[in-house]
């Protein structure tokens, strides 16, 4: 699904305009992204999941098209943790 169907989808559901949905939609994305870039920042949706950030530690890897051996830098990324729920409906 694609951020334009969701928002058509959102408006069908809730019976508001394309606009109001995409403005819920936007703000609901840079609230979660504001919460995310705190320290321990952290989203959690009861029922459905939890998003969290967690650190990756510098790695060695390899180029696959020279085979050659690479250093990977320490990273954060963001994981999504499925709530029972949503595991449940799977």
């Amino acid at each position: 699904m694609t951020k334009a169907e969701l928002v058509e989808q959102m408006a069908k559901d809730a019976g508001v305009s394309k606009v109001a949905a995409t403005a819920a939609l936007e703000s609901f994305i840079a609230n979660v992204t504001k919460t995310l870039k705190k320290k321990d920042g952290k989203v959690t949706l009861v029922g459905f999941g939890t998003f969290y950030k967690s650190k990756r530690k510098a790695r060695k890897g390899r180029n696959p098209q020279t085979g050659e051996p690479i250093k990977i830098k320490a990273s954060t990324v963001v994981k999504f943790k499925a709530g029972k729920k949503l595991k449940e409906m799977m």
